[in-house]
Parts: structure tokens; C-alpha cells; sequence
């Protein structure tokens, strides 16, 4: 059921609050501003920092195989990466040989969702309606239950037990007969489930915690061999259908090991009675390794091992990518990337300079509050000279960046920027339309009709 709450704000309060949100408003369209900027000369310098590398490359043909010619050099090469480390979950007590150990927990908890209303009345008041949901959600950390806005939820959060997300990765991988660094090894994403086979005396003592927990909790009994419960009919329609499914179904069965609050299937260790029917306080580990794979490697050969390469102009670049890739194939999706971040950011610097322009004018807006009718047709003004004055100043900020980095396309986005000033603020758009208009009312010209031919002179 939810839950509403309606709070009332004074047009005196909101008149202050919005000369207060000039200062916040100027601070974002400065940081749009400098994102803007930094954000081209950061493509540029990526561009030439790809563009020296994939000159720079050479092919390493054989990893398996020190070559001393290669030292210092840019190298692309595949090969399949392994190692012979263990690594060891200490407070699980899993050990695996893998280049890496996952470990991820969710906790099943109670959930607050809101959503609000606002409404202005006749002379600048503000009523908002805050509707507040709850439903049950696997997360990735403990929800504190003590805050939520419905007393009927409040404190009806706990966790049967709490554990820490964790990533081992092994020291000493190696590719053919080279080693990995430390930030290559960490770029490996070969995962697999982990198949777990977890002590059975240790699974008990855990089961017997979890149980004393769970009773405590639940105010029931403390034998944890004879706990029953009901389900309330509220909980179990409230547990969404995807909680349900704990384990997928390609992981396998084989190694399920089912107590009275501890099961063990796969690579799923649960706590709480049923997995299948999860309950608030539940909680799931999942674990995971990373296995030898084929990868490829873009780095510059250091004896037995690599580095970043240094470019031109300072940036440093290595990578390490899955499966066998040719040189060309991964700076070609190197160039996509850069581009594609390079649009993403010109977007977000754009919209939060429109939204600190906004911010700054907001408050002439929260003065018309008192007529809400004449507010809303000045805040869409207001929004929309905002919007194409932060497009434009954008468009200089970029057009001026792309003029200290590339200057032949810094031009012709100034030439754009000037076109949209003065169709938008000096008439252009009614002269545009005049032109436009002259065009079509120009009578035609009728073509000039052929002269007669002149009369042959007789012949003498």
C-alpha cells in the first residue's frame, strides 16, 4: 500500500531558494563550460596518441618465444594467458588455480521508491505529494530501514549475515613466454563458475549461526531444527517474480547441498530457509574465477614483460583485448570509442550548460508564481531561449577548442554558431523569410522574341 506525504513551501521561501539556485546554476554552466572544452582537446590528444601508436606497432609473430629484437618495441601479439598461482578465499576457504577469484553478495531487503507531485497555487505557494512504494529487491549492499518515510516499514530490514564483495587476481600470469603487468592481468574477463565443494563441518556451523539468527529475528524458538514459518500473504505477493530465480539453470546441480539455512548450488552459497522463495534478510554469495583464454596484447616489450608505450605528446597507451585480434581491428574500435565518448560528453556539457542557465534566470520564474498561469508561459520562454542560447555558446566553446586543436573545422563551426546568432537575435530568420518571399514573387521574363531577318541586298 503506499504511503503519501504532502508538504507545502511559502512563496517567500521559494523566492529565497531561487536566488540561492543563481549561484548553483552559475557554477554549472561553468563546469559545462570547462567539460566542454577539456573534452575536445582530451578526443584530439586521443586521436594522436592512437594515431603515433598504430604507426608505431609491429607484429609480434611468436609470443612463445623470447626475441631480443623486439625489446622496446610497440608489439601486437595473441596468446593464451595462464598461470600457476592459487588463490584462496580466507573466509570462505575456496581455493582455485584461476588469474582471478570474485566474490559478489546480495542482500534481499525491503525497498523505498518515491515519487513526487508538485502543484503551484494562486499566490506562490508550492504543494508537493510525495507517494512512497515499497517492494522487495535483491541489492548489493544492506538497506537501512530506519529512514523510510512509512513507519509500517521502518526497521523491517536486517540480514542473516554480512560479507564484503572481493577480487583476487594472481601475481604471476603469463603470456607465451612473457609476463603480464599488473593492469593487463586486471583487463582479463574470462569468467567462469566458480563449482563450489565447501567443507561440510563448516557448512553446519554456519547453518546452526545462520538458524540462531533467524530465530531471533523471527521471535520464534530457538531449536533451529524444529523453526516452522508462515508466509504472509503480503510478503509473497510483494517478492517480485525475478527474486525467485537464484541460480540460473546453466549452472550446474551436481554440488547442491541443501540445510536448514545454508544451501550450497553451484556457485551460489545462500543463506535464509528457501532459495527458492527468497525472504528480507536473505542473503547470496556468488563466486566466480577467471580461466586461461586466448588474448591480445598491444604493448611495448621490456625484457621478458611490457609497458605502456609513450606517445608524442605524453599519453601512454597499452591494451589488452579477448580473443585474436589483428593490430588494424583493435585500433579501429579504439577510434569508434573515442568518438563516441567524445559525442556523449559534448551532449552532457551541453545540457548542463542549458541547465545552469536555466538555474541562473529561475528566479524571475519563482517571482511569477503568484499567477501560476503566467508563470508557465515565461518558464517556457525562459526554457526555450535557455536552451538555444546554451546550444549556441556550446557551439563556440567547441568551435574555439577545435580552433586551438584543429583549425579548419574550429572555423567552420564559428561560421555555424555566427549563422544561428543572427538568425535567432538579429531578425536573420525574417530576413531569410523576406529573401524567400522575393524569390517566388519575381515575375518571369517572357524571352525575347527572335529578330526578323534583315533584307538581302540586291544584286548589282
Amino acid at each position: 500500500m503506499a504511503y503519501t506525504e504532502t508538504t507545502t513551501t511559502g512563496y517567500g521561501t521559494r523566492v529565497g531558494r531561487s536566488f540561492k539556485g543563481i549561484a548553483s546554476g552559475f557554477l554549472l554552466f561553468v563546469a559545462g563550460t570547462v567539460l566542454l572544452w577539456w573534452n575536445e582537446g582530451r578526443a584530439v590528444k586521443t586521436d594522436k596518441m592512437l594515431n603515433d601508436a598504430q604507426k608505431a606497432c609491429v607484429e609480434m609473430p611468436n609470443p612463445e618465444k623470447i626475441d631480443p629484437a623486439l625489446d622496446g618495441e610497440l608489439v601486437c601479439g595473441s596468446a593464451l594467458v595462464a598461470t600457476d598461482d592459487v588463490l584462496t578465499d580466507q573466509d570462505f576457504g575456496i581455493s582455485e588455480n584461476a588469474i582471478g577469484l570474485t566474490r559478489r553478495v546480495e542482500y534481499f531487503q525491503w525497498v523505498e521508491n518515491a515519487k513526487e507531485e508538485k502543484e503551484d497555487k494562486l499566490g506562490g505557494k508550492e504543494v508537493t505529494t510525495t507517494t512512497y512504494t515499497y517492494s522487495q529487491e535483491w541489492v548489493s549492499s544492506p538497506v537501512n530501514s530506519a529512514d523510510f518515510k512509512d513507519p509500517a516499514y521502518q526497521n523491517k530490514n536486517y540480514t542473516w549475515t554480512q560479507a564484503e564483495n572481493q577480487d583476487l587476481y594472481a601475481e604471476n600470469v603469463s603470456f607465451g613466454a612473457y609476463k603480464l603487468t599488473e593492469s593487463l592481468i586486471h583487463s582479463i574477463s574470462s569468467k567462469e563458475a566458480v563449482e563450489l565443494n565447501l567443507n561440510p563441518e563448516q557448512l553446519q556451523a554456519w547453518d546452526k549461526v545462520i538458524g540462531e539468527t533467524y530465530a531471533r529475528a523471527k521471535g520464534l524458538q530457538t531449536d533451529v531444527n524444529n523453526i516452522t514459518t508462515q508466509v504472509n500473504a503480503a510478503d509473497a505477493a510483494a517478492i517480485a517474480d525475478s527474486a525467485k530465480t537464484v541460480v540460473p539453470d546453466s549452472i550446474s546441480q551436481n554440488n547442491k547441498i541443501d540445510l536448514n539455512y545454508v544451501h550450497q548450488m553451484g556457485n551460489v552459497l545462500y543463506y535464509g530457509r528457501n532459495a527458492s522463495v527468497p525472504e528480507v534478510g536473505d542473503v547470496r554469495i556468488t563466486f566466480e574465477k577467471i580461466v586461461p583464454a586466448k588474448v591480445t596484447v598491444i604493448a611495448q616489450v621490456t625484457g621478458d614483460t611490457f609497458k605502456a608505450f609513450k606517445t608524442s605528446n605524453g599519453k601512454k597507451y597499452q591494451t589488452l583485448v579477448m580473443g585474436k585480434k589483428d593490430a588494424d581491428e583493435i585500433f579501429d574500435a579504439e577510434h569508434e570509442a573515442n568518438n563516441m565518448w567524445l559525442w556523449v560528453l559534448r551532449i552532457i556539457g551541453t545540457l548542463v550548460v542549458i541547465g545552469g542557465l536555466k538555474g541562473i534566470f529561475g528566479f524571475v520564474e519563482t517571482i511569477l508564481k503568484v499567477v501560476p498561469f503566467l508563470s508557465s508561459i515565461f518558464a517556457f520562454g525562459v526554457g526555450l531561449i535557455c536552451t538555444i542560447v546554451g546550444i549556441v555558446w556550446s557551439l563556440l566553446i567547441i568551435a574555439i577548442a577545435w580552433l586551438f586543436y584543429r583549425p579548419v573545422l574550429g572555423i567552420s563551426l564559428l561560421v555555424l554558431a555566427g549563422f544561428l546568432i543572427w538568425v535567432f537575435a538579429f531578425n536573420g530568420k525574417k530576413k531569410l523569410a523576406e529573401l524567400a518571399n522575393r524569390g517566388k514573387a519575381a515575375p518571369e521574363v517572357a524571352p525575347a522574341a527572335p529578330a526578323e531577318a534583315a533584307p538581302s541586298a540586291p544584286a548589282e
